[in-house]
């Protein structure tokens, strides 16, 4: 099945939010860790200079951390870029 024009738009500017908003999540991840922890996270969780628990730590955080950043970044794209009356619709469901 063809795609729509807005679709083809909303997924390219999508793809531009979730590559920002994940941008932004690692800064933040980053800092957080830093904050919490007093070192600066692993640079490469698979060292086996770093301890275990320390690179699960930050595997899970930044995994997490990203996805969600890039599920909300995209559904705000898609949700902003509908036709105001899908919006409406959809608001009111």
């Amino acid at each position: 099945m063809a795609k729509k024009d807005g679709d083809i738009a909303a997924q390219i500017v999508g793809g531009v939010a979730a590559l920002a908003a994940g941008f932004a999540a690692r800064k933040a991840l980053t800092f957080a860790w830093t904050q919490a922890t007093g070192k600066e996270p692993p640079t490469d969780p698979e060292s086996l200079d770093v301890g275990l628990g320390e690179a699960l730590g930050w595997a899970v955080l930044t995994g997490v951390g990203m996805e969600v950043a890039r599920v909300l970044a995209v559904r705000a794209t898609h949700k902003r870029m509908m036709p105001r009356e899908a919006r409406q619709a959809l608001e009111e469901a």
